[in-house]
């Protein structure tokens, strides 16, 4: 035992201690067809711990929704499903299949049916209600991301059935399609979860909410200004426009309320809901599309040599890759990302297909490219072949055929169709709000029919958070950068004031890109901690309330104690449910402005209701216990695809959770002291850290990675 406490970090009972599920190698789902999970109602971090688990066990993952035989969903309502799977571009109509009981199990375990006579089949029929066919899964809460063309398949083996037990009655008449026509069945999320407690793979049947199979989409598909709804001007707050078009239809059944949905879709989508811009192939093959064009768009092509290759000096003699890139190494927590990256100028361009990947829904297409940028954002030379790219951890054939286009013409025309798209010139308008997410934004735009800040404070003010209201009220104060000097004299006065409140242990950092080296930041971001525990539980309260009395603070948008009431312990272990998210320390999320301004006495004088002509900042005010500073300091100080990857290297290296309070096992959920905090002395030093940097060096220790500097985290 103590030669294993030397080689690892300590191990201490938490307070939440759970037992998790079996763990997920004992489950064996590799003989099931290819898996979709839907994004709806997944928080985005949950989704992708579900897809990782699904993999652990062997499942084959698509993001092509057309080659899914078994779909994952929250979602329990036929009709919100069948418009999920629409808005992912599957067009469908219910199917009730009259296969026999014995056909039904037997394909469910993923085995083939028997063949059996017609009058033997007919009879069991009878005694069978609605069966449910290949199973897709769907998440209930929000519309899922655009299907990425994906991954392996494999042969299609067992497909799930539902059974209704009863009355013998035979189900509704709609005929079976011809073996060579596929069927569709989505299946509640939860078969997953109960499969794991089982250790077994459960028959899907009992888990299916819709069988369906693949319809043909409406011939047209008119652009949204050429709608004849109300406009703008006339229509009432939160008055939908689909809703305005089909009031007057109550009795239209799904299908007719999706042809009517698909007339009035936003111009920029195609009829199959894909965007007219960018690749959406994973690797390999020609993905670039034009949506509803008929053809193919003209792109340069990948490994053909060309004359421009000739003129700039291309060599086929490479640089010598880092070892990085030699070793295959695939997280961005394990390589030095600095913030200059000599090819910073494709890099941009990638972000613009990112960011309207991401405001169109598309969460494959935003994790793919993020994972891009980061592998070229660590490449230190500049690149001068798509070669290079091609070797890169994370880069596939799509990134170097952007790259050839962009180094054989200058631009690249996804690029150019997200510049032009005026949708996404809404989208991004609305996205920039403080408290408006994508999800949000495509609310505002698409449902409530909105088109600038006017229509929002016009028809739906009142409808908005407080949080909202306030992004709105100080939209473009907001989106101005704050310089260096500023962010760190908001910094010392705050440390001021939570000395005022405590003593002189108070220790204070300013995190966030500030931390990376950022000449500009969009907002400061500061932990605030003490040595003694106990000093930390409901400061934020007293720290906030202070500088509220002195005029820093004129808004308090959000005030969290969430640590505090759980006795500031690392957060518990959770193998399924909802999550709290990366971050679960008090907080508090203030709007700031400096409250003196050269000529504030005469002013005042002249008119005791004078403004105050300072602009206002964001401020973010995080607190943490000493015993976990380090893992909040390394939470707040990456980039978010170093962030992301991090959690994933702690997952798969060890079987740890991490997040900004701590460490736990997965295994037995207990918490991992890899800070030293408890006295443990081993490799990561002896007794606790004396300042947060320190504390911060022996969470990558304990972890097993190099440090890097906050400099090194620039992954975007």
């Amino acid at each position: 035992m103590a030669e294993d406490h030397m080689s690892s970090p300590q191990t201490l009972q938490g307070d939440s201690q759970r037992t998790e599920s079996p763990s997920p190698q004992t489950l064996d789902l590799s003989q099931l067809p290819p898996i979709f999970v839907s994004a709806t109602h997944f928080e985005t971090s949950d989704l992708h711990m579900l897809e990782e688990d699904l993999v652990d066990c062997g499942a084959t993952l698509t993001y092509d929704l057309g080659e899914a035989k078994v779909v994952l969903s929250k979602v329990q309502k036929k009709r919100r499903i069948a418009f999920d799977l629409r808005a992912k571009g599957l067009w469908t109509e219910e199917v009730t299949t009259t296969r026999s009981d014995v056909d039904v199990v037997r394909e469910a375990d993923g085995l083939p049916s028997k063949r059996r006579k017609l009058a033997n089949a007919e009879a069991v029929a009878g005694q069978v209600g609605k069966s449910q066919a290949e199973a897709i899964i769907i998440d209930d809460e929000s519309t899922a991301s655009e299907a990425e063309s994906a991954a392996r398949q494999k042969p299609d083996t067992g497909i799930a059935r539902r059974i209704k037990e009863g009355n013998g009655v035979r189900a509704p008449a709609v005929q079976t399609p011809p073996p060579t026509e596929p069927l569709v069945s989505v299946v509640d999320v939860t078969w997953f979860t109960e499969s794991r407690k089982a250790g077994t793979p459960l028959p899907l049947h009992a888990f299916v909410t819709y069988q369906c199979r693949q319809v043909k989409p409406p011939p047209e598909e008119p652009s949204l200004k050429q709608t004849p709804t109300v406009s703008v001007n006339t229509r009432k707050p939160n008055e939908s426009k689909t809703a305005a078009v089909i009031a007057d239809k109550p009795g239209a059944d799904i299908l007719e309320r999706a042809n009517e949905d698909a007339e009035h879709a936003p111009k920029s989508f195609d009829r199959f809901g894909k965007r007219k811009f960018g690749y959406h192939m994973r690797s390999g093959g020609d993905a670039s599309w034009a949506a509803g064009s008929g053809k193919p768009k003209e792109y340069a092509h990948l490994l053909h040599k060309t004359t421009t290759e000739d003129e700039q000096g291309y060599s086929s003699d490479l640089p010598e890759m880092p070892d990085w890139v030699k070793q295959g190494v695939k997280y961005a927590c394990q390589r030095s990302t600095p913030g200059n990256s000599p090819n910073e100028r494709f890099i941009d361009l990638l972000k613009k297909i990112k960011l309207a990947r991401l405001l169109t829904n598309d969460e494959i297409g935003v994790r793919a490219y993020s994972t891009s940028i980061a592998s070229l954002a660590a490449y230190p030379y500049k690149i001068v072949s798509p070669r290079e790219i091609m070797a890169l951890p994370g880069c596939d054939q799509k990134i170097a055929n952007l790259f050839v286009e962009w180094a054989n013409t200058g631009t690249i025309k996804a690029v150019e169709d997200v510049d032009a798209d005026d949708d996404l010139k809404v989208l991004r308008l609305f996205w920039e709000i403080w408290g408006v997410g994508a999800t949000t934004a495509r609310e505002f735009y698409f449902d409530r029919g909105w088109r600038d800040l006017d229509d929002i404070v016009e028809f739906g003010w009142s409808t908005l958070t407080r949080v909202q209201q306030i992004g709105v009220k100080y939209y473009e104060e907001f989106l101005d950068p704050i310089p260096r000097a500023e962010v760190e004299e908001i910094g010392r006065i705050i440390h001021r004031h939570a000395v005022k409140v405590r003593d002189d242990g108070v220790q204070s950092l300013i995190v966030g890109g500030y931390r990376r080296g950022k000449q500009a930041c969009g907002d400061v971001d500061m932990i605030v901690s003490h040595i003694d525990e106990g000093q930390t539980l409901n400061i934020v309260n007293d720290i906030v309330a202070s500088l509220e009395e002195e005029g820093w603070i004129t808004h308090t948008l959000l005030l969290s104690l969430n640590n505090s009431n759980r006795d500031q312990q690392t957060l518990p272990f959770r193998a399924e449910g909802g999550g709290h998210g990366f971050d679960s320390l008090d907080k508090a999320l203030v709007v700031w402005q400096d409250p003196d301004w050269p000529t504030k006495d005469a002013d005042l004088a002249s008119n005791p209701k004078s403004k105050n002509p300072n602009i206002h900042r964001r401020v973010d005010i995080i607190i943490s216990p000493w015993r976990t500073v380090g893992c909040a300091v390394t939470g707040w100080s990456g980039g978010t695809t170093f962030q992301r990857d991090l959690r994933r290297y702690a997952k798969h290296a060890h079987r740890w959770k991490f997040d900004s309070s701590g460490v736990r096992d997965r295994g037995n959920g207990e918490v991992v002291d890899v800070e030293g905090y408890y006295g443990y002395s081993g490799r990561i030093g002896s007794g606790r850290a004396k300042t947060m940097v320190e504390a911060e060096k022996r969470v990558f220790e304990g972890m097993g990675l190099v440090y890097r500097e906050p400099s090194e985290r620039c992954t975007g």
